[in-house]
């Protein structure tokens, strides 16, 4: 498989905790990338070293490298701002902006430089679609955005992310504040968007995971246990560690 990302020789501490241990992984491209592992293993930490958003946190340490098309995201020249707009990023409670359902796309790509009215409608209109929204909200376009469902802000959030054409959709539990329906449309979405974007989500269930995941991650208590193809780890799983988190049980070990 192509690599979009790759990971090498990854460690990142809070302080004085060290959450990540020396990690190196590649990323495929447009596939659907799922990071499994217990509360508090580093799943979230994993993703956002993958655009810095590290960073807004204090006391933070990276080692290590992230290559996204072969530059290190991490060196000095980085340019963060067109590293962030090359993925969008959807949080486990959707994160709307106070403004109306079209202003929330349409703020970002006038951020970017688009200020032709009829290239914005086009593209709110465009990537409403998208995230399978555009027949929900097309009579109120203008209303505030908070006032629309958990499931519905989502996806709007999906489209906004979109809109500003990423390479990249990262996904931290993306799912888990939503109710099944609207946790299923989300899932059905990213399954379509793989055709055009490499997706990376972080999923405490693994029912998702197994729905969802072409490429599989297993990070235990900062440590990369194991990885691979979804139907070889699910249904081979090489570790004891691995084996004993996907049949549901504790491995006592707490040890990589």
């Amino acid at each position: 498989m192509k690599t979009h990302i790759s990971v090498k020789n990854l460690s990142v501490w809070f302080g004085e905790h060290k959450v990540l241990n020396n990690i190196s992984i590649d990323i495929p491209d447009k596939k659907i990338t799922v990071i499994i592992g217990p509360s508090g293993c580093g799943k979230t930490t994993l993703l956002k070293s993958f655009n810095r958003l590290l960073e807004l946190q204090d006391n933070v340490r990276v080692s290590g490298k992230v290559l996204l098309d072969g530059e290190n995201i991490y060196d000095a020249s980085c340019d963060i701002a067109r590293l962030r707009k090359k993925m969008g990023l959807l949080f486990q409670r959707p994160q709307v902006l106070p403004m109306s359902i079209y202003e929330n796309i349409a703020y970002g790509l006038r951020i970017h430089g688009i200020k032709d009215k009829k290239k914005i409608d086009f593209v709110v209109e465009h990537y409403l679609k998208e995230a399978s929204l555009w027949s929900e909200v097309k009579a109120r376009l203008h209303s505030p955005a908070w006032k629309l469902s958990i499931g519905q802000q989502q996806r709007l959030c999906l489209a906004r992310g979109m809109a500003v054409e990423p390479e990249i959709i990262l996904g931290d539990e993306p799912t888990s504040a939503l109710d099944p329906v609207s946790a299923e449309r989300i899932e059905q979405r990213f399954l379509e968007l793989k055709q055009k974007y490499s997706i990376v989500l972080v999923t405490h269930i693994l029912r998702q995971a197994r729905r969802l995941a072409d490429y599989v991650i297993f990070l235990y208590f900062g440590s990369l246990v194991e990885h691979g193809p979804a139907e070889d780890l699910f249904n081979n799983p090489k570790d004891p560690r691995t084996k004993a988190y996907i049949e549901g049980r504790f491995f006592k070990e707490h040890s990589p």
